[in-house]
C-alpha cells in the first residue's frame, strides 16, 4: 500500500488539510488504511507489515504511536519499521505510514518479532535492527562499523531463531546519519563478511537523525524461504559491491535502489535536473524488470526519496512516471532525506516487482 498522512479534503477550505497532534494524525492515517484494506476484502488482522515514517520532531512523541497501533491492532502484533526522515510532502504532517497486507488464505504467522507471510513459502520481515545489545543499550559510540557488526549480528541470531540465516536475505534498507559518513564505506566489509553467496538488493539514505540520536545507521531486513537468485542485467560495475541489481525469490523481485547513476561508470548522470534523473532511473529499474522476462506491469511499489533541493521540482517525477508506467500504476510513497549517498543524486527510487 502506498503510504498514508493524515490528508483529507476540506469541504470548506476546498483543499487538502492535515491537522491534529502525532496521535490524532495516526488514527486518521488508519481510518484511510482500513477503508483500502476493507475495499480489498481484507482487514488489519491482514497486515503483516507497518512502516512508520517520522518527521524529526514526531520521533519525540513516538510513544503516542505506538499506543495508537495497539489501539488500532490488538492483540495482532505485525513488524514494524520506523524510519525518521527529513520531512514529509505534507508540511503539517508528523507521520507517515505504509503497510503490507497478505489475504487469510495466504498468510502464516509466527511468534513476533518477525512477521512471515507470502504467497509461495515465505517472506520474513524483521522489525528496524537498532545498533543495541540484548539490555538495550547502544553500542559502537562513533564507530559506525562496530554499530553494523552489531546489526547484523542480531539479524543473523534473529533469522537462526526461523530456521534460516543471512543468506536468505534478499532486500536491505540502512538508513545512515550524517555522523556515520565519514566511516560509512568501511560497513562495506562487514556486508561482506555476513552475506552471500547472493548479496541482497540494497538501498542506503541519509537521514537528518534516527531512532537514537547517537546512532549512526539502522537496518531493515527482508529475508525469503525461497532461494535468492541475482537478477543483473549485465552491469559490470556490481561485481565489486556487496549488493545486487535485483534479486528474485518465488514471485517476486527485490530491486536495489536506484539513482541517476551510470551502471557502468559509477558517474552521476544529469545532474541538476531531477526530470531527466528520474527518466534515467525508470530506464535501468526497467531493464532489470526485463532481465526476469517483466515489463513495467509487473512494477508494484515504488518508494522516492527526494533531497530538499530538489523538492520544489519534484512534480517533474510524476510527469516521468505516467510516461514511462502503465495502468495500474504501482503504490508510491514519497519522502524527504537530508541527502543520499553520492553527490549530484536528487532521487532515489526504491522498487518492488512481481514476476509470474
Amino acid at each position: 500500500m502506498s503510504g498514508h498522512t493524515a490528508s483529507e479534503f476540506d469541504k470548506i477550505e476546498k483543499h487538502i488539510v492535515v491537522r491534529g497532534d502525532i496521535a490524532t494524525q495516526a488514527r486518521t492515517a488508519y481510518k484511510k488504511i482500513g477503508a483500502i484494506l476493507e475495499a480489498a476484502g481484507g482487514s488489519f488482522s491482514d497486515v503483516v507489515r507497518i512502516v512508520e515514517y517520522l518527521k524529526p520532531d514526531g520521533i519525540e512523541r513516538y510513544g503516542e504511536t505506538a499506543a495508537v497501533r495497539k489501539e488500532v491492532f490488538g492483540s495482532h502484533h505485525p513488524t514494524v519499521n520506523t524510519v525518521p526522515v527529513k520531512s514529509l510532502l505534507r508540511a503539517d504532517a508528523f507521520i507517515e505510514i505504509e503497510i503490507t497486507a497478505v489475504t487469510r488464505n495466504h498468510q502464516k504467522t509466527i511468534e513476533q518479532p518477525a512477521r512471515e507471510a507470502n504467497k509461495s513459502s515465505g517472506l520474513i520481515f524483521l522489525p528496524t535492527i537498532m545498533p543495541l545489545d540484548r539490555d538495550g543499550n547502544l553500542v559502537g559510540i562513533n564507530d559506525i562499523v562496530a554499530q553494523t557488526e552489531v546489526i547484523f549480528s542480531t539479524a543473523e541470531r534473529m533469522l537462526r531463531d526461523l530456521d534460516l540465516s543471512l543468506e536468505q536475505v534478499v532486500k536491505t534498507v540502512e538508513y545512515i546519519s550524517p555522523d556515520g559518513l565519514a566511516d560509512y564505506r568501511r560497513t562495506g566489509e562487514v556486508r561482506r563478511s555476513f552475506l552471500g553467496p547472493v548479496y541482497p538488493a540494497a538501498a542506503g539514505i541519509i537521514m537528518p537523525r534516527l531512532i537514537y540520536p547517537e546512532a549512526l545507521i539502522q537496518y531493515d531486513f527482508i529475508a525469503s524461504r525461497d532461494t535468492p537468485i541475482a537478477i543483473n542485467p549485465g552491469w559490470s560495475r556490481y561485481d565489486k559491491l556487496t549488493y545486487s541489481p535485483g534479486v528474485r525469490a518465488g514471485d517476486i523481485l527485490f530491486l536495489a535502489g536506484q539513482g541517476s547513476v551510470n551502471p557502468e561508470t559509477g558517474e552521476v548522470e544529469h545532474r541538476g535536473n531531477i526530470g531527466n534523473q528520474a527518466e534515467y532511473i525508470y530506464d535501468n529499474i526497467l531493464k532489470v524488470i526485463q532481465a526476469t522476462g517483466g515489463t513495467t506491469r509487473n512494477l508494484v511499489k515504488t518508494i522516492e526519496y527526494v533531497v530538499p533541493g530538489a523538492l520544489s521540482n519534484y512534480r517533474e517525477v510524476g510527469a516521468v512516471r505516467s510516461q514511462a508506467l502503465r495502468e495500474p500504476f504501482p503504490v508510491s510513497t514519497g519522502l524527504v532525506c537530508d541527502a543520499l549517498l553520492r553527490e549530484g543524486m536528487l532521487l532515489e527510487v526504491d522498487p518492488l516487482a512481481v514476476i509470474g
